[in-house]
This record gives C-alpha cells, sequence and structure tokens, in this order.
C-alpha cells in the first residue's frame, strides 16, 4: 500500500514506452512519466499495459515519477474487491 507520508500513490500503465520508461496515469489524475529506478529493475519482471504500480513523484518535476511497486494481475484483482484502489483507477 502506499505510503501518503513518502509521498507515494497508486497509478495504472497507460504506454510503455521502453528503456525501463512508460506513461502512467496516477491517482490525482495527472499523467506521468515513470521510470524504473536501476536497483529495481531485476525484481519488477515484465511490467504491461493496464499493471497496477506504486509510484512516487519527483520533488522538483512533478510531471515524472519513479517506480516504488509492482502488482501482480491477482494482487491488483484482491485490492479491488477490497475497496482499497481509487475509483479513478478501478479497472479490475
Amino acid at each position: 500500500m502506499p505510503k501518503k507520508r513518502k509521498n507515494e500513490m497508486f497509478a495504472i500503465v497507460e504506454r510503455v514506452v521502453g528503456g525501463s520508461r512508460m506513461n502512467v496515469v496516477c491517482a490525482d489524475g495527472k499523467g506521468r512519466l515513470a521510470r524504473i529506478p536501476g536497483g529495481r529493475k531485476r525484481g519488477m519482471g515484465r511490467i504491461r499495459r493496464n499493471d497496477l504500480l506504486i509510484i512516487s513523484p519527483w520533488d522538483i518535476q512533478d510531471e515524472k515519477a519513479d517506480v516504488k511497486y509492482h502488482y501482480r494481475k491477482n494482487q491488483a484483482r484482491f485490492l479491488s474487491r477490497k475497496k482499497k484502489l481509487p475509483s479513478k483507477l478501478d479497472i479490475f
């Protein structure tokens, strides 16, 4: 679950751009360019369109973000059933 005090939020992958970058739609309604930081690339697995992520927007450039966690499909469905996702992002 995203930690509000660390400025994290849910996001859905809109389009995978390549080079560990993707366009995402965030819980606050903004579109951002998200990247997978170098140390997390190995553990993320393959990220596809409509996957659920936890992202952390940059402090300096609000239109960019870092990916913190990638939910699997069954995890995203579980969060949807438990009503933990914002209504804007609940596509599961």
